[in-house]
């Protein structure tokens, strides 16, 4: 090592220009705020979408029929996919861990069971919620429903 190659740490050193530190540093002055106005004072801030008096996007945007918050979203789970574990991993009892544990639901959802495909194994089904030609297919294949 000698005085030709030294370097400081990486990381110590900050390469972004400073501003308002007098004329000589080419960001003196009014500090890159412009001249007079709200945006060149202390504390100024500008609202959420504020696009300078124009119109903004979320006022623009025509909106129209309703959203109901109290609605209950359900994940769905067919017939065919639990014909598909039970075929892969022998299973008589198809409940919620076991469909978490093999990637069909997260932990928040709420699961229905829809009738989609065949159920020809005799399967226990634990779920929030059962579609009437689903519940029909396992019951006929010798199963039962459980609700959650």
């Amino acid at each position: 090592m000698n005085l030709s190659n030294l370097k400081p740490a990486v990381g110590s050193t900050k390469s972004r220009k400073r501003i308002g530190r007098g004329q000589g540093s080419g960001r003196g002055g009014t500090s890159t705020r412009g001249h007079k106005g709200a945006g060149s004072r202390s504390g100024h801030s500008t609202k959420i979408g504020f696009e300078g008096g124009q119109m903004p996007l979320q006022r623009r945007v025509p909106k129209f029929g309703f959203k109901n918050f109290n609605r209950v979203e359900y994940n769905g789970v067919n017939l065919d996919v639990i014909q598909g574990l039970v075929d892969k991993y022998n299973l008589t009892v198809i409940d919620f861990d076991t469909l978490r544990e093999h990637g069909l639901v997260s932990k928040n959802d709420l699961v229905k069971i829809l009738g989609r495909g065949e159920l020809k194994a005799k399967v226990e089904v634990k779920a929030h919620a059962f579609s009437a030609s689903a519940q029909k297919a396992i019951e006929a294949a010798g199963g039962s429903i459980v609700k959650l």
